[in-house]
């Protein structure tokens, strides 16, 4: 028997991510918004490299191609930068364009549904700890 043993590291430091995709809306949307949230909060920092096409497709067991398509439609909302023969980066500005745009629409649409649940269950402003986790 022959055991082979690599000092090659992983392609991809993450683990894969089972994640559960909803059939109303495309997968490379969902992955998108997902990218989003995590752009948000800060990862990967602006003006760094987003992890490779490859990379991310082993996180979330996609194809290459779903994921190319997600990290477009990044690129098309002036998120994302093509550097040649590098990669994608985030821009500069894009966190805070990101959090603008999800807290206007949090107050818009999410709000007023979540506003009107809590008047339905009784819970006031002192039922709510914001400080809790």
């Amino acid at each position: 028997m022959v055991c082979y043993i690599s000092n090659t590291p992983a392609l991809s430091a993450a683990p894969a991510i089972m994640q559960t995709w909803d059939q109303k809306q495309p997968i490379y949307q969902q992955l998108a918004d997902i990218l989003v949230g995590q752009l948000i909060d800060g990862e990967p920092p602006e003006g760094e490299a987003m992890p490779s096409v490859r990379a991310l497709a082993s996180r979330y067991l996609l194809n290459p191609l779903t994921v190319n398509r997600a990290l477009q439609a990044l690129g098309d909302d002036g998120l994302l930068e093509n550097r040649r023969g590098l990669g994608l980066y985030v821009m500069s500005g894009a966190r805070a364009r990101l959090r603008d745009n999800e807290r206007q629409r949090f107050l818009n649409e999410e709000w007023p549904r979540l506003r009107e649940r809590l008047r339905q269950l009784g819970v006031g402003p002192q039922d709510l700890n914001w400080e809790r986790r």
